[in-house]
C-alpha cells in the first residue's frame, strides 16, 4: 500500500488540527527543537518531484528506510518528539503533524506566520535517496534540486533563510559545530547579513551558503532580505507554504483560510441541525 487514505477534512478535525498546533507551540518551546522540527518539515517535502509525482510532504520520512538516509542524519530526534504529541492526537495524519510542527517552529521564534492548510495523506513508500540538497555543492546543484521540486530563484533563498536556526552537527553533516546567527534560536534576517559579511565572524557558511552570494541572481535576493526584514518574512511565508504542499492538493473550501473554513463547516452544521430540528417538531404535530 503506497498511502492511506486522505483525512476527512470536517469541523472536528480542524479542531483537533488547532489543538495540535497547541501542543506543538509548547513542545517546541519547552525542548528549544525548533530548528530539528524545521528540518525535519523541510527533508519530508523536499524530496517532491514535479515530473513523476512523487515524494513530498506525505509523512514518509518516519520509515526508518527514509530516515536512514544520509541527508537526515539526526532526524529520527524531531520524529520522536513529534511522536509525543502525535500519541495525543491520533487522528492527524503524520504529513499534516511534520509540516505544522515546521511552521510552529518558525513562529514561535519571531519568524513569520506561515499560512497552514491541512489535508495531507500519509505514505508508506519513500522515495530514493538522494532527492535532498547536497551543502558541497553549488549554484548548479541548488537549481536541479529545487527546479525539480517546481520551486524558483526566489524560493531557493528565502527558504535559505531558515538557516537563521540551528547550527551544523559534526556527527549528522561533517561540517565544524557551529550556527549560521549569532543566536540560532531566533528568526530573522541575520542569515542574510551574516551572509554578506564573508568569513569575519566565525560563523557557519557552507558551499551552498556561500553560493547564493557568488550567483548573481541568488544574490540580489541576499541583498534585498538583508536590508529588509519584512520582505524576506513575507517571501518567506510564501515559499514555505508553498514547499510544504508540493503535490499537495488542499480541498479548495480550505485554500484561503482555514479559520473561515472551520467557521463555515460549523455554520452549515448548525444550520442542519435546526433544519432537520424543525422538520422534526413539524412530523409530531
Amino acid at each position: 500500500m503506497e498511502a492511506a487514505a486522505a483525512p476527512v477534512v470536517d469541523a472536528e478535525y480542524l479542531k483537533e488540527i488547532e489543538r495540535t498546533r497547541r501542543d506543538l507551540r509548547a513542545h517546541i518551546s519547552n525542548k528549544n527543537c525548533a530548528p530539528i522540527m524545521l528540518r525535519l518539515a523541510w527533508h519530508d517535502a523536499g524530496t517532491f518531484d514535479a515530473k513523476t509525482k512523487t515524494g513530498g510532504p506525505d509523512g514518509s520520512i518516519r520509515n526508518e528506510e527514509e530516515y536512514r538516509h544520509e541527508a537526515n542524519n539526526g532526524l529520527k530526534i524531531a520524529i520522536d518528539l513529534c511522536e509525543e504529541v502525535k500519541s495525543r492526537h491520533p487522528r492527524v495524519t503524520y504529513a499534516d503533524l511534520y509540516q505544522l510542527a515546521g511552521v510552529v517552529a518558525v513562529e514561535v521564534t519571531g519568524g513569520p506566520t506561515v499560512n497552514f492548510v491541512p489535508g495531507r495523506k500519509d505514505s508508506n513508500v519513500s522515495p530514493n535517496e538522494g532527492r535532498l540538497p547536497d551543502a558541497k555543492q553549488g549554484p548548479s546543484h541548488l537549481r536541479d534540486v529545487f527546479y525539480r521540486m517546481g520551486l524558483s530563484d526566489k524560493d531557493i533563498v528565502a527558504l535559505s533563510g531558515g538557516h537563521t536556526l540551528g547550527k551544523a552537527h559534526p556527527e549528522r553533516s561533517g561540517f565544524d559545530e557551529k550556527s549560521w546567527t549569532k543566536d540560532p534560536l531566533k528568526f530573522d534576517n541575520s542569515y542574510f547579513v551574516e551572509l554578506l559579511k564573508g568569513d569575519t565572524d566565525g560563523l557557519l557558511k557552507l558551499p551552498t551558503d556561500k553560493a547564493l552570494v557568488d550567483d548573481p541572481k541568488f544574490r540580489r535576493y541576499v541583498e534585498l532580505y538583508a536590508k529588509d526584514e519584512d520582505a524576506f518574512f513575507k517571501d518567506y511565508a510564501e515559499s514555505h507554504k508553498k514547499l510544504s504542499e508540493l503535490g499537495f492538493s488542499p480541498p479548495s473550501y480550505l485554500k484561503s483560510n482555514t479559520t473561515a473554513a472551520l467557521l463555515a463547516i460549523g455554520i452549515t452544521v448548525a444550520a442542519t441541525v435546526v433544519i432537520l430540528s424543525y422538520f422534526y417538531e413539524l412530523s409530531r404535530k
